[in-house]
């Protein structure tokens, strides 16, 4: 195939992967820079040697950004290799590197109040209230960031207490019941919401001091400066992220249960549901073994044995 193809292929590529509802970052510009990459070195075939000497760029960079780069181009010669068979696919393990997931950190109950409470002393009014319920609402459900703020009015049903969550992670919608506690409090924002700023731009739920949808962005460095004020510091793992109030939810839900005594393996399909995964596998990764939770499930252990005739 021509330097052309490869460019169409590309772009189809692409555009077959945001159709199974992957959202693509690094591949839009790794893909057409590689292939840019083949052209200077007059090549219309994807060869290993150019792969791994394209991978290993800028010279400066970390092992782990080097094997992003090349695990891009693998699965995209994987694909290519349909169409033209000399394609050659590069092998794992080319540029060695084992990936360590660093420990999410774990919000207690006093960090989340503290986050709210500084959330609440943000001025504006308008925004100090939309924050304030964005973040509860992120503790009280474990939805991802961006569902939260891609909520419109008519998503919210007030009788049934339910959120419906649209085109969410690949585009999946799912319906998320919500605690009577957790609709009032969103019940008070729209009020307020309303009172503030009677006319708004569009039927978006949270919104910003002039009206529009609140951005991913502006959330996220507001979100680090309530670190700071709320006195929350970094432990064992990871910085805190807003993304790890999802990870609390998941955790003190499982916690929940077996305090309660339930069988948490036949429940653990509910929670992958609710969180929106794909299978149980997926919500796996979201349970950190902590102390607490490695000593409930020892109990439990032990109290199976003593069952046992």
């Amino acid at each position: 195939m021509s330097g052309m193809d490869l460019r169409c292929s590309t772009e189809e590529y692409l555009a077959l992967r945001r159709a199974l509802g992957f959202k693509l970052y690094h591949q839009t510009w790794f893909l057409p820079d590689f292939v840019a990459f083949l052209a200077a070195h007059r090549s219309s075939v994807i060869t290993t040697d150019l792969a791994v000497r394209w991978a290993q760029q800028p010279s400066g960079a970390s092992v782990r950004w080097w094997a992003k780069r090349l695990s891009a181009i693998r699965c995209f010669a994987k694909h290519h290799r349909a169409f033209d068979p000399r394609t050659e696919v590069p092998p794992p393990g080319l540029i060695p590197y084992r990936a360590s997931r660093l420990s999410p950190h774990l919000y207690t109950d006093g960090e989340i109040a503290a986050l709210l409470r500084e959330a609440r002393a943000l001025g504006p009014a308008l925004k100090a209230a939309s924050y304030a319920t964005l973040l509860g609402l992120l503790a009280a459900t474990g939805m991802r960031v961006g569902e939260t703020l891609a909520l419109d009015d008519g998503d919210v049903d007030w009788r049934h207490s339910l959120l419906t969550i649209r085109h969410a992670k690949f585009q999946k919608s799912r319906l998320v019941p919500v605690h009577a506690s957790t609709l009032a409090a969103l019940r008070a924002y729209v009020a307020l919401r309303d009172h503030l700023l009677p006319c708004r731009r569009g039927p978006w739920l949270f919104v910003s001091c002039v009206g529009t949808r609140v951005l991913h962005q502006n959330f996220h460095q507001v979100f680090l400066r309530l670190i700071r004020l709320a006195g929350i510091h970094r432990g064992q793992g990871r910085r805190p992220r807003l993304h790890d109030l999802r990870h609390t939810f998941a955790l003190n839900t499982l916690r929940d249960w077996y305090r309660s005594g339930l069988d948490v393996e036949r429940r653990l399909p509910w929670l992958s549901t609710y969180l929106g995964h794909v299978n149980p596998t997926t919500t796996y990764w979201y349970l950190t073994a902590t102390p607490e939770l490695l000593a409930l499930a020892g109990k439990r252990l032990e109290r199976a044995w003593e069952a046992r005739p």
